[in-house]
């Protein structure tokens, strides 16, 4: 019963912040299965669109047709990673789907919002603004190994004070050491870190000033911002995603792991950087690092239906379930999974809200998340939050502030002793 009881005060506490999913069972609710990996995933996800006229079921049914197993006689699964050399296939089904009398008629419908994603929802060859003159992101002149996670945090160009704090605390580049436990003496290893910052664009009429100036200058002092000429809004996060992980395979062939992150989470680094050594070497020896993902994982989820919320999503534009997925607020991936999710991406349609469709490019790839107790991408309980050295057990936590960072951060480096 007091298990129920905190499940249901979860629910009530994701259900006022508007979050996108519905959980249905009190398990689910706690992200917990029966093997610990989270919560189980429909098994009829990626068929349900099949049956389904809403405009994203629908094209993506009719770039799935290349791949169907019975017309084709290889293995659908190793077509689906060696065909996604372009986004040619995806383009091509826009076109011929949207170009139906009917499917236009429907389109006009949607609301704004989602009309505005669905129009522009084939392009990706947005040119890049501004990047790291350094090989993928800031990072330290002495780094003497490969680094061990790359910080790919999303942002907004407006967020100066954000990205400061985090280059000052759980950010900052160079070699970190892993999270001692009640003070001891002995070697816990640690790794290097390099950090990118990921923004679309937002015109001077936007923002009511044109602060371009300040963005290159920023650029040049910290050489960590990764911007795109494509216009910085809610559904366009996914964007991001699809762009970092084509950037991150030109670019970026050292990191073992991504951290890929909002501005306004906390992350602490010495316990992260301890816990992915652990895995480095587990999922080495079980030859399971081309698939690792960890986060928050959510399953069974429902879109979001109430039109007032942002995550809104109307009947007309997807039905059925959502995949299991990561908490978008923070999630780490292994770098042979975004080289992998890069090609995979090519062959399924953009999708409105962007951790339920790295959830869907997992699901084509035959993969799922761990889930990770200490992934809080929707925050603390109260009381879990009162006890002491609390945030010497969690990851990352979602949401906080600059201020409260900065106020976490000194924190935990002087009760590190103690906890």
């Amino acid at each position: 019963l007091k298990y129920v009881k905190s499940s249901v005060k979860r629910l009530e506490c994701l259900t006022k912040r508007n979050i996108i999913h519905i959980v249905v069972t009190p398990n689910e609710a706690a992200g917990a299965s029966s093997n610990g990996s989270g919560p189980s995933v429909p098994k009829t996800f990626w068929e349900q669109h099949l049956q389904s006229d809403a405009l994203w079921n629908r094209l993506q049914r009719h770039v799935d047709h290349r791949f169907n197993p019975i017309i084709r006689k290889e293995k659908s699964d190793m077509l689906l990673e060696r065909s996604s050399s372009d986004e040619s296939l995806l383009h091509q089904s826009y076109f011929e789907v949207t170009s139906m009398a009917s499917v236009r008629e429907n389109f006009e419908r949607l609301p704004q919002q989602v009309r505005e994603f669905a129009s522009s929802m084939h392009k990706r060859n947005y040119p890049i603004l501004i990047q790291p003159d350094g090989e993928c992101g800031a990072q330290s002149e002495q780094e003497k190994e490969p680094p061990l996670i790359l910080f790919a945090i999303k942002s907004t160009a407006l967020n100066f004070r954000n990205r400061r704090v985090i280059r000052q605390t759980w950010g900052r580049v160079g070699w970190v050491e892993g999270q001692r436990i009640n003070g001891s003496d002995g070697d816990v290893g640690g790794g290097y870190i390099r950090r990118v910052f990921l923004l679309g664009k937002e015109t001077p009429e936007d923002l009511g000033v044109d602060i371009s100036h300040l963005l290159r200058a920023e650029s040049k002092r910290h050489r960590d911002i990764l911007q795109w000429d494509f216009k910085d809004t809610f559904f366009n996060l996914t964007l991001k995603d699809v762009l970092f992980w084509s950037w991150f395979s030109r670019h970026c062939s050292k990191p073992l792991f991504v951290l890929k992150g909002d501005d306004d989470v906390f992350v602490n680094t010495p316990k992260l950087i301890s816990y992915l050594q652990d895995q480095l070497e587990k999922h080495r020896s079980r030859n399971t690092l081309h698939e690792f993902m960890v986060g928050e994982v959510i399953g069974s989820a429902l879109p979001n239906r109430v039109r007032r919320s942002k995550y809104f999503i109307p009947e007309s534009f997807y039905r059925g379930f959502y995949p299991m997925y990561a908490g978008g607020g923070g999630v780490v991936y292994s770098g042979e999974l975004t080289r992998r999710l890069h090609n995979i991406s090519k062959i399924i349609h953009l999708f409105p809200i962007d951790d339920v469709y790295v959830g869907m490019c997992m699901i084509r790839l035959n993969a799922q998340p761990i889930h990770h107790p200490a992934f809080l991408t929707f925050d603390f309980t109260e009381k879990e939050e009162a006890q002491p050295c609390s945030y010497h057990t969690i990851l990352l936590v979602h949401k906080r502030s600059p201020s409260e960072v900065v106020e976490l951060w000194a924190d935990l480096k002087d009760t590190r002793e103690q906890c």
